[in-house]
């Protein structure tokens, strides 16, 4: 076993831990993890390109690759739910794929592949230790092409890699659901606010309480067919002289 092969991709735990920490968010984690997960497999003349993907519970996946045409594969294993990466996710597992001009476990995507040059590939799954209530699964592939294109060696350093991945992508995850949390908590405030000043303009034109004043504006959502907050802001928008203004709010 070369060296090289011998080193879990360039990457430790605490480099990828300060990764997630330098990282806006965890797109932007994934997209340079693609960048850095291949240091210890690519060769100037035989270069690697990585991807991962991240499967959600009733949502698209996330998905990162080093290059366009490898994101375009992920997405298609992602699409039909075939492909080295799905398999590994699903069997939690090492795929490997010598030669996908003759593999016959996942055909359409072993063809695309093997027309845009990649022709062989390593699916890897990362262990999310439960996380999203076990319902969330990740994988870590390499595509190369060459045929055979990863020895016994370089198979070991790609799963250590994946393995060096788990903890800093449950904790990326972590914080995504946070940001996602706090965004949500914003814009829900957001909402409220307009409403209120909707609310506010209602009683100002229609000289009534609060309580009719909503319920002039939920039955103009209902009979617009228009979500609440967007009637509210039509209404706010029209008052401060970004839209054409009406004397009063009317049904």
């Amino acid at each position: 076993m070369k060296v090289e092969e011998q080193r879990s991709g360039g990457r430790t735990a605490d480099e990828l831990q300060e990764l997630v920490l330098a990282s806006a968010d965890l797109a932007e984690f994934l997209g340079e993890l693609t960048q850095k997960a291949p240091d210890g497999l690519s060769r100037a003349d035989r270069p690697v390109i990585c991807a991962v993907s991240v499967a959600w519970p009733k949502k698209p996946a996330t998905i990162a690759a080093g290059s366009p045409e490898v994101a375009e594969l992920e997405r298609m294993q992602s699409q039909t739910g075939e492909g080295p990466a799905i398999e590994a996710m699903s069997e939690g597992r090492t795929v490997y794929a010598r030669d996908l001009s003759r593999d016959t476990r996942w055909p359409e995507f072993g063809a695309t592949a093997a027309r845009g040059g990649y022709l062989a590939v390593l699916g890897i799954p990362i262990d999310l230790d439960g996380e999203s209530g076990g319902e969330s699964r990740a994988a870590l592939s390499f595509y190369a092409r060459r045929r055979s294109g990863f020895t016994a060696g370089a198979i070991v350093t790609a799963e250590n890699v994946a393995r060096h991945v788990s903890r800093p992508l449950r904790v990326a995850l972590r914080i995504g659901r946070l940001q996602a949390a706090r965004d949500d908590l914003a814009s829900a405030m957001q909402s409220r606010t307009v409403i209120d000043m909707a609310i506010g303009v209602v009683m100002a034109q229609n000289r009534c309480g609060p309580d009719e004043a909503f319920t002039l504006l939920r039955k103009a959502s209902n009979s617009r067919n228009t979500k609440l907050r967007d009637v509210a802001t039509s209404i706010v928008a029209s008052i401060s002289g970004t839209t054409d203004i009406h004397s009063r709010f009317e049904l």
